[in-house]
Protein backbone atom coordinates (compact mmCIF):
# COMPACT_ATOMS: atom_id res chain seq x y z
CA UNK A 1 0.00 0.00 0.00
CA UNK A 2 2.55 2.08 0.56
CA UNK A 3 3.86 2.09 -2.98
CA UNK A 4 0.69 3.31 -3.79
CA UNK A 5 0.35 6.07 -2.09
CA UNK A 6 3.91 6.85 -2.92
CA UNK A 7 3.24 6.82 -6.28
CA UNK A 8 -0.34 9.22 -5.69
CA UNK A 9 2.21 11.47 -4.22
CA UNK A 10 4.96 11.40 -6.75
CA UNK A 11 2.06 12.11 -9.45
CA UNK A 12 0.87 14.97 -7.54
CA UNK A 13 4.63 16.34 -7.31
CA UNK A 14 4.72 16.14 -10.77
CA UNK A 15 1.62 17.82 -11.60
CA UNK A 16 2.30 20.60 -8.86
CA UNK A 17 5.85 21.35 -10.40
CA UNK A 18 3.87 21.48 -14.15
CA UNK A 19 1.33 23.95 -12.60
CA UNK A 20 4.09 26.12 -11.25
CA UNK A 21 5.90 25.88 -14.81
CA UNK A 22 2.68 26.74 -16.41
CA UNK A 23 1.94 29.47 -13.94
CA UNK A 24 5.78 31.13 -14.59
CA UNK A 25 4.92 31.20 -18.20
CA UNK A 26 1.69 32.78 -18.01
CA UNK A 27 3.64 35.67 -15.67
CA UNK A 28 6.31 36.01 -18.31
CA UNK A 29 3.50 36.39 -20.79
CA UNK A 30 1.60 38.60 -18.70
CA UNK A 31 4.74 40.81 -18.35
CA UNK A 32 5.65 40.90 -21.93
CA UNK A 33 2.41 42.46 -22.83
CA UNK A 34 1.79 44.88 -20.01
CA UNK A 35 5.11 46.19 -20.86
CA UNK A 36 4.52 46.39 -24.57
CA UNK A 37 0.87 48.34 -23.52
CA UNK A 38 3.05 50.79 -21.52
CA UNK A 39 5.42 51.03 -24.14
CA UNK A 40 3.46 52.00 -26.93
CA UNK A 41 1.04 54.11 -24.46
CA UNK A 42 4.35 56.41 -23.61
CA UNK A 43 4.96 56.28 -27.54
CA UNK A 44 1.45 57.78 -28.13
CA UNK A 45 2.11 60.45 -25.38
CA UNK A 46 5.50 61.48 -26.85
CA UNK A 47 7.18 61.04 -24.29
CA UNK A 48 10.86 62.03 -24.35
CA UNK A 49 12.91 59.12 -23.10
CA UNK A 50 15.50 59.87 -20.27
CA UNK A 51 18.81 59.15 -22.19
CA UNK A 52 17.43 61.68 -24.89
CA UNK A 53 16.72 64.44 -21.89
CA UNK A 54 20.11 63.81 -20.83
CA UNK A 55 21.99 64.46 -23.81
CA UNK A 56 20.05 67.79 -24.70
CA UNK A 57 20.48 68.67 -21.26
CA UNK A 58 23.81 68.40 -21.40
CA UNK A 59 23.78 69.85 -24.47
CA UNK A 60 21.82 73.30 -23.33
CA UNK A 61 24.90 73.58 -20.20
CA UNK A 62 27.60 73.48 -23.12
CA UNK A 63 25.42 76.62 -24.78
CA UNK A 64 24.93 78.24 -21.64
CA UNK A 65 28.81 77.54 -21.12
CA UNK A 66 29.44 78.78 -23.76
CA UNK A 67 27.20 82.04 -23.96
CA UNK A 68 28.24 83.02 -20.77
CA UNK A 69 32.13 82.76 -22.38
CA UNK A 70 31.46 84.89 -25.05
CA UNK A 71 29.59 87.58 -23.07
CA UNK A 72 32.94 87.94 -21.29
CA UNK A 73 34.90 88.47 -24.40
CA UNK A 74 32.16 91.05 -25.68
CA UNK A 75 32.19 92.21 -21.93
CA UNK A 76 36.39 92.92 -22.52
CA UNK A 77 35.85 94.10 -25.64
CA UNK A 78 33.41 96.72 -25.09
CA UNK A 79 35.96 97.46 -22.88
CA UNK A 80 38.78 98.34 -24.26
CA UNK A 81 37.21 100.21 -27.06
CA UNK A 82 35.54 102.20 -24.42
CA UNK A 83 39.10 103.25 -23.17
CA UNK A 84 40.43 103.90 -26.86
CA UNK A 85 37.74 105.87 -27.44
CA UNK A 86 37.76 107.75 -24.40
Amino acid sequence: MSTGTNRIFDDFAKIMTDAAGAAQGVRKEMETAFHAQADRFLNSMDVVKREEFEAVREMAARARDENEALKARIDALEARLASQQG
